[in-house]
């Protein structure tokens, strides 16, 4: 059994639970609920009734968005979101405490009768443009590079311009803030994040999340090519940290690999220039990051590793011969 996750689509907590499900490589049985006819299981489980819900195997029970994000970059943090910088549990406890208080009141004005929605718009705006500062300072909330208080964060800062696109896009201040926030938005992990799913029924489909991805067979062996030199340098180092051709793990978020039948496109696209190409022939079942098999932009599934490719996992690694292929 897999873990079950309780969402709602557009909820910027569940979406940044999401967030940190995709860095991670893992798959959870996903149970997209209506908010006016929340399903009784989730109820039983989790009875303050809010999204996202988190039900592991063993039956523990996760209902707070930063707990399920810390639970699952702790399986799987190929990137490092993990290493926050100086001050990220302050910018969250502002985000989810006074930030979204005002957005709140600043968004659905109506439901709040005495509030004064240019006194939550001001108080809003106040605390993006610190925001917008930092990242001008630093690169991403995080520091220089990002990581789960960026996470954390990008849903409500979209929640927000959704709210007051036109003065979001005009302010001069909030430039810094846009760019960060596009980054979000225009990557395609974007997409998947956002996919839709009819509300779960016990009687219904049972989708994944993602819903784009696939376990993948551990009876199976799975391919990956190398440059030589990479591969000389991770004998050394102790484990393989590459992605693909001249892109690290930690940049990517994942270790690219292929089925047999994939290896001779692969070549194709990416080492057919190269000298000294060396064809790593792995063993899933001794694996210990998680495996994915996510489907690219042509709806072809590739298996992904979500962690760094022990040594041990590694049955052989021998030149690619393309004559061969």
């Amino acid at each position: 059994m897999t873990a079950i996750l309780y969402s709602f689509r557009r909820c910027p907590f569940a979406m940044r639970a999401r967030w940190a499900l995709l860095q991670s490589g893992l798959l959870v049985r996903w149970r997209e609920i209506e908010l006016k006819a929340k399903p009784r299981e989730m109820l039983t489980v989790s009875p303050k009734g809010t999204v996202p819900v988190l039900v592991l195997e063993g039956g523990q029970v996760i209902d707070e968005s930063l707990q399920v994000m810390r639970w699952a970059l702790e399986q799987a943090d190929p990137r490092g979101l993990l290493q926050t910088g100086e001050g990220s549990a302050d910018l969250i406890r502002e985000n989810d405490g006074p930030f979204k208080h005002h957005l709140d009141r600043f968004k659905y004005t109506d439901r709040y009768p005495g509030e004064r929605r240019e006194h939550h718009r001001h108080a809003g705006i106040s605390i993006l443009k610190r925001w917008s500062e930092r990242i001008a300072a630093r690169g991403w909330l995080s520091g220089p590079c990002m990581g789960v208080t960026d996470g954390a964060l990008w849903p409500f800062v979209r929640q927000w311009r959704i709210a007051d696109p036109e003065d979001f896009d005009a302010d001069a201040e909030l430039a810094p803030l846009r760019i960060w926030l596009r980054r979000f938005l225009e990557d395609p992990m974007f997409e998947r994040l956002m996919q839709r799913a009819d509300p779960w029924s016990p009687g219904g489909l049972q989708p994944l999340f993602p819903a784009d991805a696939v376990p993948v067979p551990r009876d199976q062996p799975l391919f990956h090519l190398a440059l030589a030199e990479d591969w000389r340098m991770a004998r050394a180092e102790g484990s393989y940290r590459i992605s693909t051709r001249g892109m690290r793990l930690d940049e990517v978020g994942f270790i690219h690999c292929s089925w047999e039948q994939q290896v001779k496109a692969t070549f194709d696209r990416f080492y057919v220039d190269a000298e000294d190409v060396l064809l790593l022939r792995i063993d899933p079942a001794q694996l210990t990051a998680p495996l994915r098999a996510d489907a690219v932009p042509t709806g072809e599934l590739f298996p992904h590793l979500y962690g760094e490719l022990s040594l041990e996992a590694v049955i052989s690694a021998d030149r690619y011969d393309q004559e061969a292929a």
